[in-house]
């Protein structure tokens, strides 16, 4: 499994099909939902992904979802529960490639409504400073963070959400954790430098 996750796109569905360019006849909600054959617009094949990402740093983000009391204090925050091939269970946050002509926050909210669900209603941030920026290399060593398909830059966000929330596609759970019952084990689920993100969100937020 990817360390930073990518829906599957269907082979012809990438870009826009308009006669004046690629993005004509496009609104925010396509990018959110999804367009033409239900993937959101500016999606390319696998094989051509691939080869950009031998060749390119690749823009990601990277959300931890928290539930706030009145006072805007995190009182839990979301994680996504999967397995990998070898039958090992780690938790993941969630995470997602910016698509071209796609900006942060619609990027932001597509990716909640692809891990969460569409009833997650994410309060968008109203900046797009991230608290933190994490490097991901393809080569161990070179930072925390490891991604063995690319060089993944990835613009980390705490995202308030006040609706319901679900697991979609692979995952197999969705668990909310209070802060104070983060223990070692728990960051150490995260593989590959996820948990250094989530303890540097909790810190950012006041929360730890």
């Amino acid at each position: 499994m990817a360390v930073l996750n990518d829906e599957i796109p269907d082979p012809d569905d990438f870009e826009g099909t308009g006669h004046g360019g690629p993005f004509d006849n496009l609104t925010p909600d396509d990018f959110i939902h999804g367009s033409h054959n239900g993937n959101p617009p500016g999606w390319i094949p696998a094989a051509q992904i691939d080869a950009i990402r031998s060749q390119v740093p690749i823009p990601y983000i990277e959300l931890v979802p928290v539930r706030v009391d009145d006072f805007g204090r995190v009182t839990s925050v979301a994680t996504l529960v999967r397995v990998l091939p070898t039958s090992a269970f780690i938790r993941t946050l969630v995470t997602g490639r910016v698509l071209l002509h796609e900006t942060l926050r619609e990027a932001i909210a597509r990716n909640i409504a692809k891990d969460l669900g569409d009833m997650a209603l994410p309060l968008i941030p109203t900046t797009t400073q991230p608290f933190k920026v994490a490097e991901f290399f393809p080569t161990h060593g070179l930072s925390e963070f490891y991604d063995p398909r690319q060089h993944a830059i990835a613009l980390c966000y705490v995202v308030p959400i006040a609706g319901d929330c679900h697991p979609q596609d692979d995952a197999l759970d969705l668990e909310w954790t209070a802060p104070e019952k983060m223990d070692e084990a728990f960051f150490a689920s995260f593989p590959d430098g996820h948990g250094r993100i989530l303890r540097d969100a909790l810190t950012w937020a006041g929360a730890r």
